[in-house]
């Protein structure tokens, strides 16, 4: 039994020794990651920042030409853009839009999965990295090798600071990121109940010609 347990500790140690460096590169990659989002994030900013302020009384009537307009995202434009080609190059206009607004939103909102991500892997390999060196540094202490406990010490601190960097920025990138998108999809729901309404009342001239 004794040495049944002996193999049991010797096994989790080395897969405890195992996970530091994957979690290390992990730690790495992520940072490049979060890094090059902030770039993107950055420039998404200033186009908001340089958008038109508009009262929203006047937006759908902005929505009627489908023209790029600056008082919309890229996003918005893009999706008129779409669902003007797609209610005139379709007989089923109502359904191609629908189905055209579904799949807009699913993409938008998929793409919160990532940073979502950082938000709970992040931190969590932060203590991973930091509990791994914690027990390798008490072996160490009891061997008094205060060389090796120093050093398993920084890395143990280091990881957990920089895990904790990236989960925050990661969740405040991805607050401000949901509000933008819900804003976004507001404004393109706008736009598709317009359409919708111009549809059904295209229909009904056209019946009221025909009866007549």
């Amino acid at each position: 039994m004794i040495e049944i347990g002996a193999l049991l500790k010797a096994f989790i140690y080395f897969i405890s020794s195992v996970l530091l460096y994957p979690v290390l590169f992990l730690l790495v990659i992520l940072t490049l990651l979060i890094i090059v989002y902030a770039g993107s994030f950055l420039a998404e900013w200033l186009e908001r920042f340089r958008m038109q302020k508009c009262p929203p009384q006047e937006l759908p009537a902005m929505m009627k030409n489908g023209e790029p307009s600056t008082v919309f995202s890229h996003r918005v434009n893009q999706y008129i853009q779409m669902m003007h080609q797609a209610k005139d190059g379709n007989n089923s206009g109502e359904v191609a839009i629908e189905n055209l607004l579904q799949e807009m939103t699913l993409k938008m909102w998929k793409s919160m999965d990532r940073l979502r991500i950082l938000v709970r892997v992040a931190p969590s390999l932060g203590l991973i990295g930091t509990l791994i060196p914690m027990g390798t540094g008490l072996a160490a202490l009891g061997q008094g090798d205060m060389t090796q406990l120093t050093t398993n010490l920084v890395i143990a601190f280091t990881t957990t600071v920089v895990g904790l960097a990236v989960g925050t920025l990661a969740f405040f990138f991805y607050t401000v990121k949901r509000r933008w998108i819900e804003e976004d999809v507001k404004n393109m729901e706008i736009a598709t109940e317009m359409a919708m309404y111009d549809a059904e009342r295209m229909e009904d001239e056209i019946l009221s010609t025909t009866e007549n």
